[in-house]
């Protein structure tokens, strides 16, 4: 239900893969050239007769982005149509309007319910959860009946899967690393996570799920990460939580408004978002220098617990900030989705890498879509870059340094 969320347009708009057009409104298809000339364009040559190869480079761009401008500047304006309707049929008009506000209520008292229904469930799922806190932990050893259960998914997974003997020495021993090879594991994730943050990641030991209270003025859900003491931070638990706004939004589902994070405590010189560097400086007066350290940001998974702020109003940005920050936005809400939806309840999936077939299957999904609608479009491939480049994804956050792929759960035990 919630993955379906789409990002407030109140202040800021963080569009998801959900609530994004595949494609952009296909402009380009209305310009086709008169098939009926007039009497002067028999005797006139003209310039655009053939194909668009004699425009200089660029231009069929520009020509498209001047007339979507145009376009888009009549998007909202009215036609007259509604203005000249006689006076009866207004009152009709705004008498659906009416009747439109209680589908609205009841959509909204709909998605209520649901997640409602989600918190019930989530509810039923912490003793799975706790059990598989204990396996991966070493606190509790597995069960013949969960092993023997686990071989035969194997199996309906892959049939030349071969299963542990059962006779097999030794008892069931903890899984080092789980957590940390499961988030690289993700498509996204593994982007944002450096070297120098899975040295942290390696003391994760839970990630769990909860809903705030319903008693609560906006709707949402927290993502809690249990860490063992470490040498980076005191914290023993970081927090992300999702807020939505009170209403359900135009189509229906619940709108994004906003993520808070913890305030994580780093120990000295352990800030994993922040890279340092020594400078000289000069006094002016004495000549004298002296070596002045001085910090920067850089990329890390934990700058997930900084989430953006949208601005008070769109106005204090300008068109490049703001797309920056959308981008950022999406991003944040993304990966808070896909922690809520997919790693959470199939952490052991991430872990082995089965889960990695099905997001590559939603990716190749996305570009087939693309690719119907560039030949529907009749758009030309572009002879000017290289048919090996692989086409831009369509979501995921941006690479980040040290994004590491796939990882082999069998790696971890040589680490």
């Amino acid at each position: 239900m919630s993955s379906n969320v789409p990002i407030s347009q109140n202040d800021i708009t963080a569009p998801t893969p959900q609530n994004t057009p595949l494609t952009q409104a296909p402009i380009a298809f209305g310009l086709s050239r008169p098939t009926v000339p007039d009497i002067s364009e028999d005797s006139e040559p003209t310039e655009t007769d053939g194909n668009d190869s004699n425009l200089p480079p660029g231009a069929r761009s520009a020509m498209l982005g001047l007339v979507q401008g145009r376009l888009a500047d009549l998007v909202g304006k009215s036609s007259g149509y509604l203005e000249s309707l006689p006076v009866e049929v207004k009152k009709s008009i705004e008498a659906l309007k009416g009747v439109q506000v209680k589908q609205n209520e009841l959509q909204n008292q709909f998605r209520r319910e649901c997640l409602e229904l989600e918190k019930k469930y989530l509810e039923l799922q912490k003793p799975l959860y706790e059990r598989r806190l204990a396996i991966v932990s070493g606190e509790a050893k597995a069960t013949q009946e969960e092993i023997d259960a686990g071989i035969q998914a194997s199996l309906k997974d892959n049939e030349e899967y071969a299963p542990i003997p059962a006779d097999a020495p030794g008892d069931p021993a903890p899984i080092p690393e789980f957590w940390l090879t499961a988030l690289r594991n993700h498509v996204g994730l593994s982007e944002l996570i450096t070297e120098r943050d899975a040295a942290a990641l390696k003391h994760l030991t839970d990630i769990r799920l909860s809903y705030l209270p319903s008693d609560q003025p906006k709707p949402g859900f927290k993502i809690t990460f249990h860490f063992s003491p470490n040498e980076f931070f005191e914290n023993e638990v970081l927090e992300k939580t999702y807020l939505y706004q009170e209403e359900v939004g135009y189509s229906g589902d619940f709108v994004y408004d906003r993520a808070i994070g913890t305030e994580i405590k780093w120990k000295e010189d352990k800030d994993l978002t922040k890279e340092f560097e020594i400078k000289k400086q000069r006094n002016k007066n004495t000549n004298r220098t002296r070596l002045v350290r001085k910090a920067r940001p850089t990329d890390s998974f934990f700058n997930f617990f900084s989430p953006p702020v949208p601005p008070a109003g769109e106005d204090e940005l300008d068109d490049e900030d703001l797309e920056d920050l959308e981008e950022k936005l999406e991003t944040d809400y993304q990966i808070g989705e896909d922690l809520k939806e997919k790693i959470i309840p199939r952490a052991i999936d991430y872990f082995t890498g089965k889960a990695l077939e099905y997001d590559m299957l939603d990716e190749e999904d996305d570009f087939d879509e693309f690719d119907d609608d560039d030949d529907e479009g009749g758009f030309d491939d572009d002879d000017s870059e290289s048919d090996n480049e692989p086409p831009a994804r369509r979501r995921g956050p941006p690479k980040g340094r040290g994004g590491s792929g796939a990882v082999n759960p069998e790696e971890c035990k040589n680490q």
